[in-house]
């Protein structure tokens, strides 16, 4: 099997690995580079516990290439956190128990935070949609949309 060299910024810092010729990015990150944030879910691209932001955009993880990330930026979940604070995101889904297995919450945190950075100040319908493509077998979805509401409130005022 071919081995392609992939260079990209992951989180903020410059990366370069080999991705297999065909390799997902869902692969790629978590054998290949080491980033375990993005979960596997079903391998589909139906559940969102993959998601990851390339150039800002949400994208399913398992169903992208990995060399289409080449001179790309990709964030997952492993880089929200900064300097040891959390973002504003997780501070407010962990405050409003909005992670009960916490399976699904690397996607839906990628999601709304995709969802925060091109509209600061969401309708709780603009939420619903933007954490459409995500299952939750556990919460019911009400706290998570509370909390990215909640995330969002505490952005505008900061």
């Amino acid at each position: 099997m071919a081995k392609k060299p992939v260079t990209f910024t992951l989180n903020g810092a410059e990366r370069a690995a080999f991705a297999d010729d065909g390799e997902n990015l869902l692969q790629f990150l978590r054998r290949g580079v080491g980033d375990l944030g993005p979960k596997y879910g079903c391998g589909q691209g139906s559940c969102g516990a993959c998601t990851v932001l390339v150039d800002g955009a949400p994208h399913l993880s398992c169903l992208m290439l990995a060399e289409a990330v080449a001179g790309r930026r990709v964030e997952t979940v492993s880089g929200l956190a900064r300097d040891g604070a959390l973002h504003p995101l997780q501070e407010a889904f962990m405050d409003g128990f909005a992670a009960q297995c916490g399976y699904c919450t690397p996607g839906m945190l990628m999601a709304a935070k995709a969802l925060l950075d091109r509209n600061p100040r969401p309708s709780r319908d603009e939420v619903v949609e933007a954490i459409g493509g995500n299952l939750c077998r556990c919460t019911g979805y009400a706290p998570i949309i509370e909390a990215i509401l909640a995330a969002a409130e505490r952005r505008a005022t900061a």
